[in-house]
């Protein structure tokens, strides 16, 4: 069993900065892409940023310029560093990773919650 578990959230105000990580375990062969994902009540699961396995990273258009993600591909870790944080950036967070165990599949952590607000 492949598990993702994010840590790093918590509650912080507008301006402020955050690391996001998320650690892979389990029979892993290899990850392919992974991303962080976020979703409110009120609003569908979202891409935020995006890395492949070779380290090329796409970001969503509302965190372009202030989130920046990267991996430590040895050591099945992800990152999510977020800087200029925005009351809209509330959410939770989820890791997501496509991982060769036997064949590919995609795997999600529970999420973390972060809450920017003064």
């Amino acid at each position: 069993q492949v598990q993702l578990v994010e840590s790093g959230g918590g509650l912080v105000q507008p301006g402020g900065s955050l690391r996001l990580s998320c650690a892979a375990s389990g029979n892993i062969f290899s990850i392919n892409d992974m991303g962080w994902y976020r979703q409110t009540p009120e609003n569908e699961r979202e891409l935020v940023a995006h890395i492949t396995a070779g380290g090329s990273t796409q970001y969503g258009d509302s965190v372009r310029g202030r989130f920046t993600i990267s991996r430590d591909t040895a050591k099945n870790l992800l990152y999510l560093q977020m800087d200029s944080l925005k009351p809209e950036d509330t959410a939770v967070y989820f890791c997501n990773a496509e991982v060769w165990e036997s064949g590919w599949g995609e795997y999600w952590g529970q999420g973390t919650q972060v809450t920017v607000s003064t």
